[in-house]
């Protein structure tokens, strides 16, 4: 492994450096069997299901063919958002990233920062560690918190899975509202100046400063579908099983929970339903690709647009885990104005949703 964090090409006459055209050809014919094979998913899983010894109209059957049709199509759209994100990613090392937000100022920064935690697909457990680098590299507080907050919250997975499962609408939407709350938080914080509030360790890195080397080395185009693959291989090895259970828990919803029920529990006009929707995600821990097959279940029952995505948001940006890996480097103060903020722009883009359109 270089420096750079791309893998060594081979030296030459190891025999195995592959032909850079036998790989840009051998990408096109994947991702046209790619198109085929994700066309003639509903079909297979109907006809799959019809061989189970239950009846299709059971609810048994309807969690079935839940399960059969979202397992492949979830996986399907995983491996192909990440594997292109994976060569956008060759462009957005993490060094990179902290030397372009080097100097920026609040504001444009937020934007900026936020618009880089969409492209930068970095989880809230791996951004933590790339806070620390943009606070050692000087970059303002309210600036790292918007990266820190749309990282894992506005990421493409989310946006690519919900453009896949629920439509471009919904992921539009959630793209414009997700960045508003990166932005308008981390703005706000930045406001607040409460730089006091890191933890001292932390403080002192910024008192010595940072260097944002940035690799020079060019990379090439082979390079950079390799490292999309890798990315596919490492991302969907790791969450597979995450992907399984979210998509049992909303096969589950989708077969056996009552559409009135559901929408008398998260409907639009339970004024309670937000609230509870947001304290309920944050002790959850999920990936987007693990709670986004949820989030669809919750949308066919009659649950709220406003109330599901403010479930989503929560579980993905203020997660239990994640507070309690910010601890390390935030006082208890600090995580209760970020807990507070972000939260109350969760609560306020729930509740906006569901005046909108319930």
């Amino acid at each position: 492994m270089s420096a750079s964090g791309f893998a060594d090409s081979p030296a030459p006459g190891s025999g195995r450096r592959s032909s850079p055209l036998l790989l840009y050809l051998g990408t096109v014919a994947a991702f046209a069997l790619w198109v085929g094979v994700y066309m003639g998913l509903k079909p297979a899983a109907e006809a799959l299901t019809g061989l189970l010894p239950v009846s299709r109209e059971s609810r048994l059957g309807e969690a079935l063919a839940f399960f059969l049709y979202d397992t492949p199509k979830v996986l399907m759209l995983l491996a192909l958002v990440v594997f292109v994100m994976g060569v956008v990613q060759s462009f957005f090392s993490p060094e990179k990233t902290r030397a372009f937000l080097s100097g920026r100022r609040e504001g444009a920064g937020n934007v900026m920062a936020a618009g880089l935690g969409i492209l930068t697909p970095f989880c809230s457990c791996s951004a933590i560690p790339l806070f620390i680098g943009f606070v050692q590299a000087g970059i303002p507080l309210g600036v790292t918190f918007s990266f820190l907050i749309a990282a894992p919250m506005v990421n493409e997975v989310a946006l690519g899975l919900l453009f896949g499962l629920v439509g471009w609408q919904v992921a539009l939407l959630y793209l414009a509202f997700g960045l508003g709350v990166a932005i308008v938080s981390g703005w706000v914080i930045g406001r607040l100046h409460i730089e006091s509030w890191l933890q001292d360790w932390v403080r002192e890195l910024n008192a010595t400063g940072g260097c944002c080397r940035v690799p020079e080395d060019e990379i090439t185009g082979v390079e950079r579908l390799r490292e999309g693959l890798a990315s596919m291989r490492e991302i969907v090895g790791r969450v597979w099983l995450w992907i399984l259970v979210g998509i049992a828990v909303g096969a589950g919803i989708h077969g056996y929970v009552p559409a009135e029920l559901m929408a008398r529990i998260m409907g639009a006009e339970a004024w309670w339903s937000v609230p509870a929707a947001i304290g309920l995600g944050i002790p959850m821990y999920s990936n987007a690709a693990g709670i986004i097959p949820v989030v669809e279940a919750l949308l066919d029952k009659g649950a709220a647009l406003g109330t599901t995505l403010a479930f989503m948001m929560a579980v993905l940006a203020l997660s239990l885990p994640e507070i309690v890996i910010l601890r390390k480097v935030l006082k208890g103060k600090l995580i209760a104005v970020f807990v507070a903020i972000v939260g109350t722009g969760i609560f306020s883009v729930g509740f906006l949703f569901n005046f909108l359109f319930g």
